[in-house]
């Protein structure tokens, strides 16, 4: 067997020798001191989608055990705004899978993604990472041993000075190369700090979207990550975005993964791919034909895709990126490679067939042993998501499918050929106050098993009502100015 961590780039697996699932508190400590570490960071996710930080400079041994022993406490009011300033102290504590060198610190420090615990030392009920744990542990249980296992497509727009040469054609950007792309090594060296951090990335490219405003250069890129189980999924997409942002500063550049930017040009969306995984068998696949697991799991998402916009397109501008005769979804439906489908089913390497020795004729006609990579993808979601949540959301949608006894009628029904009535089907909201209604009318699916806590959908359902959207989206819609105020507004969103 290969050894796994020999290509490694996180620096702690290269020196301890072993994954991060296997990390201890003594290997963080010997790293510590081997590597002359001078300082710590945690970071945990807050209510708006973004990490938050806390900085520990490390004066003795003692003060660094009780740092990653003890954790420290943190003002829970000013992080999420379902608690009450009467009752916020929580602790937050390292997770020492999740530790990674700051690539971007001056001085040598070790970071750490946290979970948040309440007053009585137990994990926080609502907080964004255990609602994950949660949910991901309801479907284990409930499927009998299968793995939920997810990937995201991190999209995002670059934005620089206007440059006059070797331009793009508008909207023709996807796959393009330097020099008509401007950004790619601003790109790679992204993908190569996010593997340093830990991420584990599939590939990274320019995308469709490519023009000038005011004049300024917006160039739309995405970085794929690989799958891997669900709550590292979170931490890889979470980790991306502040790498992009932290570079970007650094370069003079801006980076935002605002779902529209103008009208007639290509939004930005943080597609999700699901697989799921028992005894290291992708169960999506069944002689080598998309399987009923896979099926069951697409009948939960059809069934909560109304609401699992709540958790995954959460600003007014969301809505306006989910829009007719566009490549994003407005419909619940699904299909086969299908990229105007709600849920597409892509390509998936079945056909058995040895593309490597065809394309180089000096390689024999064995196949390699590998998992088979097929996917599921939900293309909803856009980058003002909560991270945590949406992939909680995902991994309900799923559960729920696999304790539905009509799933295969569910499934058929919603469908999509080339000839379906996409009018016919039923419509995703189109605004947060819609999407708001939705999660009210669904909120018992996510409550149960105490997944989602109700303060926590009754916080959400707020701050969605709170944009106070509804019909904005066909009140605005021929007023550009009013549409890049709203822009300007949720630019940094997630």
């Amino acid at each position: 067997m290969a050894d796994r961590t020999e290509l490694n780039r996180n620096p702690l697996v290269a020196y301890l020798k072993k994954m991060p699932s296997e990390f201890t508190k003594a290997d963080i400590v010997r790293y510590i001191k081997d590597n002359d570490i001078k300082m710590i960071d945690f970071h945990y996710s807050a209510g708006d989608g973004r990490l938050k930080t806390l900085n520990f400079v490390i004066t003795d041994a003692e003060y660094l055990d009780q740092i990653l022993t003890m954790g420290e406490r943190v003002d829970g009011s000013s992080i999420f705004t379902h608690m009450k300033a009467s009752s916020s102290d929580l602790y937050v504590l390292p997770r020492f899978s999740t530790a990674f060198v700051n690539p971007f610190a001056s001085i040598p420090t070790l970071s750490f993604l946290c979970y948040y615990f309440d007053k009585d030392g137990l994990l926080l009920e609502s907080s964004p990472e255990y609602v994950l744990k949660k949910a991901h542990e309801r479907f284990y249980d409930i499927s009998g041993g299968m793995e939920f296992w997810a990937m995201g497509e991190l999209e995002y727009y670059v934005v620089g000075e206007q440059q006059e040469t070797f331009q793009c054609m508008p909207q023709k950007g996807y796959q393009e190369s330097t020099p008509f792309t401007k950004y790619e090594q601003f790109r790679c060296q992204a993908m190569d700090m996010m593997a340093q951090c830990g991420c584990i990335i599939k590939y990274a490219h320019s995308e469709v979207g490519n023009f000038t405003q005011d004049g300024l250069n917006y160039e739309q890129n995405e970085i794929e990550f690989l799958p891997v189980p669900v709550e590292q999924a979170a931490d890889q997409l979470m980790i991306g975005k502040w790498v992009l942002r932290s570079l970007a500063y650094e370069y003079g550049l801006n980076v935002t993964f605002a779902p529209k930017i103008t009208v007639g040009e290509a939004g930005s969306g943080m597609h999700i791919h699901t697989r799921v995984v028992k005894d290291g068998k992708n169960m999506y696949v069944e002689d080598g034909k998309l399987s009923s697991t896979a099926k069951k799991v697409i009948a939960g998402i059809m069934t909560l895709a109304p609401s699992l916009t709540a958790f995954g397109n959460y600003n007014p501008t969301s809505y306006f990126r989910l829009v007719p005769h566009q490549e994003a979804p407005t419909s619940v439906c699904w299909g086969d490679r299908n990229r105007s489908a709600m849920v597409r089913v892509p390509l998936g390497w079945t056909s058995k067939r040895n593309m490597c020795k065809a394309a180089n004729p000096l390689e024999d006609d064995k196949l390699p042993e590998m998992m088979n990579k097929q996917t599921v993808e939900f293309r909803c979601p856009d980058g003002s998501a909560n991270v945590y949540l949406l992939m909680a959301g995902l991994v309900v949608a799923a559960t729920l499918g696999m304790q539905t006894e009509n799933w295969q009628q569910v499934a058929e029904q919603t469908y999509m050929t080339e000839t379906t009535d996409k009018d016919a089907l039923q419509q995703l909201p189109d605004s947060c106050f819609a999407s708001s209604l939705q999660l009210q009318k669904q909120r018992e699916y996510y409550q149960q098993g105490n997944v989602f806590a109700p303060a926590l959908i009754d916080g959400i359902i707020r701050d969605l009502q709170s944009y106070d959207d509804n019909g904005l989206r066909q009140k605005i819609k021929d007023s550009p100015e009013e549409i890049k105020k709203l822009v300007a507004r949720y630019f940094y969103c997630g």
